[in-house]
């Protein structure tokens, strides 16, 4: 099933009466044709519907209210066929809180240069109708994407594909749940954040749980569910020789599976889509629930390590994106160096739980010692990720607004860590290790990152301006000088922007 069928986009025509009846019939033809061409042509992963042509401040209005109280509706593309007064959507856009798209296109592909006559001047007006419509826009200081090019154009079917996968992930994330094992550790504050501000500005709703109550779950779990999963573990993964039926570590791979079940009957059961863990704070579980948090997070669950809720949040709004991509995406941290000139890089893993979809190899579970958690040895999948060109984003709170940064990375080839068995991923920052780290730590990003090798910086881009918040890129052509004046001018933005109201 299409990830995003329970989604759909609107598709609003603005035009006037101006030109007669059978203008107005013409140019809801000729949508109802566009419509059906963007559908058809295999390229956009959420349905469009349209809904008419607007002619009237009343029509407008009515239909973005609509648009707003539609779930299965996540965002809305308007396009100006003729000419069409802007001071007309003034109170629908004012009304308006979902995603816009405004496509720049024309239904004719050429001018009919022999035929053309006024009657087809006065219908197809998209070159200067479409600017009307920028105007108002730009004066209401509405956040939209501008789209430009033909609607056949594979790449204009691109830009749009990217803009309707980040609404639906916007729509996921506007009653996202997100369940807090234990509370934020050892007084850091990069994951740490205003929890009222979140709700209010990216839909995330956090909840503080203890341990305790997912110990209660657990304890219900069935021989029967653990011994159906274990057997799931066994058809997926290479099992090491410890952990096979007889092997010393079998029952910490049954006791992993007992987590796993209870954490998902946990969450499935709270309606929460992201959750974090508190290796301090694990009393009842046998283990540091790693493998547990690798797998779910390969279904879409949400994970930050260390009570980091941003990170989890983002990771289950990245993961949404992605959905049906080839790649995969996951949680990292920025674990240690490795100094090598031109191809300086960073090793990317955590103690246990990176998502097994970013693996280049069929996964392996084992199990080893953990020297942190004061808990027995833990199970988890062991492998190296692969290689190719990636982003790494991250949210943080600023107080007086949230900031995403993004990098973009190309991941190496990595070599095993027998003496470390973890999960692991090598990347080099772009535009170099040096600058790439540089700029990230002035913009003051985290030590924990939501990684894609699927989407690019523009999916982020789109989302950051749904969400109106700061956005900070890091790629090929950052230099630290203006890499600076970005932020400090960024911060001149923003306190203007609350002082104004």
């Amino acid at each position: 099933m299409n990830a995003f069928d329970q989604n759909e986009v609107w598709f609003v025509t603005g035009a006037q009466l101006l030109y007669g009846g059978d203008a107005v019939i013409a140019v809801d033809a000729h949508s109802n044709k566009i419509v059906a061409g963007l559908n058809e042509s295999g390229k956009l992963p959420v349905k469009v519907v349209y809904k008419g042509t607007v002619n009237s401040a009343k029509e407008v209005t009515a239909t973005f209210k609509a648009a707003n109280n539609d779930d299965k509706c996540v965002g809305v593309i308007t396009w100006m066929h003729t000419f069409s007064p802007a001071k007309m959507w003034i109170h629908g856009l004012q009304e308006l809180r979902k995603p816009l798209l405004h496509l720049h296109t024309q239904f004719n592909k050429e001018i009919p240069w022999d035929t053309m006559d006024m009657d087809f001047m006065n219908l197809n007006q998209s070159a200067h109708g479409d600017r009307e419509f920028g105007h108002i826009m730009a004066r209401m200081r509405k956040n939209r994407k501008v789209v430009v090019g033909h609607w056949q154009d594979p790449k204009t079917l691109e830009k749009i594909a990217i803009w309707m996968r980040v609404a639906a992930a916007w729509a996921d994330s506007q009653n996202m749940l997100v369940v807090r094992f234990g509370d934020q550790m050892n007084n850091v504050a990069v994951t740490d954040g205003d929890k009222v501000a979140a709700e209010e500005i990216l839909g995330y709703h956090v909840d503080y749980y203890p341990i305790g109550d997912l110990v209660a779950v657990q304890d219900k779990v069935s021989d029967a569910d653990i011994a159906t999963l274990v057997a799931e573990y066994e058809k997926e993964y290479v099992i090491a020789p410890n952990c096979k039926e007889g092997g010393k570590d079998r029952q910490q791979v049954i006791e992993a599976a007992r987590e796993e079940i209870a954490l998902r009957r946990f969450l499935d059961e709270k309606g929460a889509k992201a959750f974090t863990t508190n290796f301090d704070d694990l009393k009842g579980l046998d283990q540091l629930p790693g493998l547990a948090c690798q797998r779910m997070m390969a279904d879409g669950y949400g994970f930050g390590a260390e009570g980091d809720w941003k990170s989890a949040a983002l990771y289950r709004t990245m993961w949404y994106m992605s959905q049906g991509m080839p790649k995969g995406c996951s949680f990292l941290e920025d674990y240690t160096l490795n100094f090598n000139g031109d191809k300086t890089a960073i090793l990317e893993a955590h103690m246990l739980e990176v998502c097994p979809l970013i693996s280049e190899e069929k996964p392996k579970l084992e199990v080893h010692p953990l020297g942190i958690g004061g808990k027995n040895d833990p199970a988890r999948l062991v492998f190296t990720s692969k290689q190719g060109e990636g982003v790494a984003a991250t949210i943080i709170d600023l107080g007086n607004r949230f900031r995403m940064i993004v990098n973009e990375v190309d991941c190496v080839k990595s070599k095993k860590l027998p003496k470390l068995p973890v999960a692991s991923n090598l990347w080099i920052p772009r535009p170099t290790f040096e600058v790439g780290a540089a700029a990230w730590i002035l913009a003051g990003g985290t030590h924990h990152t939501s990684f894609s090798y699927d989407l690019t910086t523009e999916y982020l881009e789109d989302f950051a301006e749904m969400a109106g918040i700061e956005i900070l890129v890091i790629d090929k052509d950052t230099n630290i000088r203006d890499f600076k004046k970005d932020i400090r001018i960024n911060e001149i933005y923003y306190l203007l922007n609350k002082s104004l109201g």
